[in-house]
């Protein structure tokens, strides 16, 4: 071992003088034996790191996270047996730490690999990226997976993990990487190591046992550190996504540390499919796709219109209320206004097929920015004029391939909640913070309690691909960052991430499975002003170009709508519920005091429904709770003398008898509240 000594900076705050090459298992050993024994992958962050470049890599199931070379700046996970060159930041990660998940999910990939290729030795691997639900690997084999297959290598796995083979990191020059692929036809790895390595360049593999793969890592120690893993389904999945390439066979599975989180795990997924979007939506009369019409279209059934026009009202209201104006734009306009914005370039594959008329071609939007643009632009603006906020529930329609498709959260045609600032350069910092502050109403308003924040800023020694000036992105970026500090908002900064035309907030929400939906973004541009040449004459006189400001906190209408369903399993609040009360007289005679408590509830703006049928009552109150009505109100001679009802509360039961006003001024401020209670 090397005598030069380095500083390894621990979390605690304490400094370790240790020799070069001294590993980051060494210095678990060295604190404790049974810290060793607990650690899985160890993190390092260079001592001088930014606050930007202490957040750790996102990783993901690109083949950029799996191949690329790593980069010295930002904060990187290496194996447990990496040696030590120079002073860093070390922090081991153990197996309740999520980034220890995907490392032990990319392990169980590479043993899928080592299953498939000793039971199916003519196999060509392609990659085996974890995912957030467990990880894949592709093959390419002429002969199809069978069922039998995919047990075969679930029980090959298991031997695997058994022999609990070290997982071990060589390297080799490219060129003699690339010769031994080539030699032995493995395309998709040839591609891989041309695409994201340079000439002499070392490029690195893990081993375990006699299986090789081209990998960047990290992995657990070895296999056997992969304590529960199980195949879950197998897809197909052409080469590079283009169906003209040779179909691969993607094999699914998931790992974990323990049977007990996999168990929690396939009992989150089995509660998800009782909650899925789709399914609801065809029992409540929501929505549905009609294939007549084409894939990716939704038509809005009256139960679900009537929630869309609940929520599209709130957020009307909401916007007029916060200063904004609310505008129209057409669906259709010519092609030359998406070629002045660029879309009809850089955007060009997720736009529709222009359509040719006697004056010019025209095309259906896929955003609403250009529109509110020529808004702004229509008349001249001051410095006194700005802020112009413009808002649209705007259809947009965007080409999606037909096997993308799902249900409402990928559509073709879908409504955005979109708004565009335009503002001076000081008026920034403010109109971010107020749009956090509108995307938090929005979140809380409809009944979600937790969210995550991710800032994306840009690479300046990636220059070439980003518009504005250096003087731009630091104001950019410093106006949101202050802004969500300003909040007091935990956020994440994810170097790299910017959009070419400007830095973002993205704000995830997490539903009650604990699931991340992306929805709310405030988003900088600096590239349409600049297109359109937009201006506002300033305090000084002269022209200058105003700072512009993306922002959608829906989202889509429809995806949003989506994700309620799924959230609350079709249970909505009593504001949001389609049918608020339902009426269940026990017999014909009670009809007309049915009908009379009707009237009543519906000019308390309640909306009601009154099964009239001659049908059993129990079998009235099953179908009305089947629609996951929120209040079912029971009516016999008993209620009709002292005008009351019997009320039934969704998930509660029999709430036992109450008069009619009563039920009135409880129901009526919980919705007026928008209470998520009953």
């Amino acid at each position: 071992m090397s005598t030069q000594m380095i500083a390894i900076h621990l979390p605690d705050g304490s400094v370790r003088e240790v020799p070069a090459g001294t590993t980051p298992l060494d210095i678990a050993n060295s604190i404790s034996p049974r810290l060793a024994a607990v650690s899985v992958v160890a993190r390092l962050t260079p001592v001088e790191a930014t606050e930007e470049t202490k957040a750790t890599e996102e990783e993901s199931s690109s083949d950029a996270a799996m191949y690329a070379a790593e980069t010295g700046a930002a904060a990187r996970l290496v194996d447990l047996s990496t040696p030590l060159t120079e002073d860093t930041r070390l922090a081991l990660l153990k197996e309740t730490d999520a980034e220890a998940l995907k490392v032990v999910r990319h392990s169980a990939a590479h043993v899928m690999a080592t299953a498939v290729l000793e039971l199916f030795p003519e196999t060509k691997l392609g990659h085996g990226p974890a995912t957030d639900q467990g990880f894949f690997y592709d093959f390419y084999r002429e002969t199809p997976f069978t069922p039998d297959d995919l047990t075969a290598i679930q029980a090959k796995m298991a031997e695997v993990i058994a022999r609990d083979e070290k997982f071990v990191r060589e390297s080799t020059l490219r060129e003699d990487a690339l010769a031994e692929f080539e030699q032995d036809g493995d395309f998709m790895k040839t591609h891989f190591v041309t695409k994201f390595t340079h000439p002499g360049d070392q490029v690195s593999f893990y081993r375990n046992g006699s299986f090789v793969d081209f990998c960047r890592g990290p992995h657990v120690p070895s296999t056997g550190r992969v304590k529960a893993v199980k195949v879950t389904n197998l897809a197909g999945a052409y080469w590079l996504g283009d169906e003209k390439n040779p179909q691969l066979q993607r094999v699914y599975g998931t790992a974990f540390f323990s049977q007990k989180e996999m168990d929690a795990h396939f009992a989150r997924l089995e509660e998800a499919a009782k909650r899925d979007h789709r399914v609801l939506g065809k029992q409540l009369d929501l929505f549905s796709i009609q294939d007549l019409a084409g894939p990716g279209l939704i038509f809005w059934h009256p139960k679900g219109g009537l929630i869309r026009k609940i929520m599209e009202d709130w957020m009307r209201e909401e916007c007029i209320r916060r200063g904004y104006s609310m505008v129209f734009t057409p669906h259709v306009m010519r092609r030359e206004l998406w070629k002045t914005s660029g879309h009809a370039g850089f955007y060009a594959d997720n736009m529709f097929t222009p359509i040719k008329l006697d004056d010019a071609e025209y095309q259906l939007k896929p955003m609403n920015c250009p529109g509110h643009i020529l808004i702004y632009k229509n008349s001249p603006k001051s410095y006194r004029d700005l802020p112009v906020r413009l808002a649209e529930l705007g259809n947009v329609y965007r080409y999606e391939r037909s096997g993308t498709m799902h249900g409402l959260l990928r559509v073709r045609g879908f409504t955005q909640d979109d708004a565009h600032i335009f503002c001076t350069p000081g008026q920034i910092e403010d109109e971010v913070v107020a749009c956090i502050e509108f995307a938090e109403a929005v979140l809380t308003t409809f009944g979600f309690k937790e969210f995550k924040v991710e800032l994306s800023t840009w690479d300046p020694k990636d220059r070439a691909h980003y518009a504005g000036s250096d003087e731009n992105w630091a104001l950019a970026e410093g106006s949101l960052k202050r802004a969500l500090e300003r909040k007091g908002i935990a956020f994440r900064t994810i170097p790299g991430e910017a959009a070419f035309y400007g830095p973002k907030i993205d704000v995830k929400l997490v539903d009650v499975l604990g699931r991340l939906w992306q929805l709310s973004t405030v988003q900088f541009d600096f590239n349409l002003p600049a297109r359109f040449e937009l201006e506002y004459v300033g305090e000084d006189g002269e022209r200058h170009q105003p700072v512009m400001v993306h922002r959608a906190l829906f989202g889509s209408v429809e995806r949003f709508f989506g994700v309620l369903i799924e959230h609350y399993a079709g249970a909505f609040p009593l504001w949001l519920a389609p049918v608020q009360v339902g009426l269940v007289p026990i017999s014909e005679k009670h009809h007309e005091y049915a009908k009379s408590v009707k009237a009543e509830l519906e000019a308390a703006g309640f909306r009601v429904e009154m099964d009239d049928r001659n049908e059993k009552m129990n079998g009235k109150i099953r179908d009305f709770a089947n629609q996951k009505v929120p209040y079912i109100l029971v009516m016999g001679d008993k209620e009709a003398e002292a005008r009351a009802v019997s009320v039934r509360t969704r998930g509660k039961g029999d709430g036992g008898s109450m008069s009619v006003g009563d039920f009135v001024a409880k129901a009526g401020a919980l919705a007026n509240g928008r209470s998520m209670e009953l």
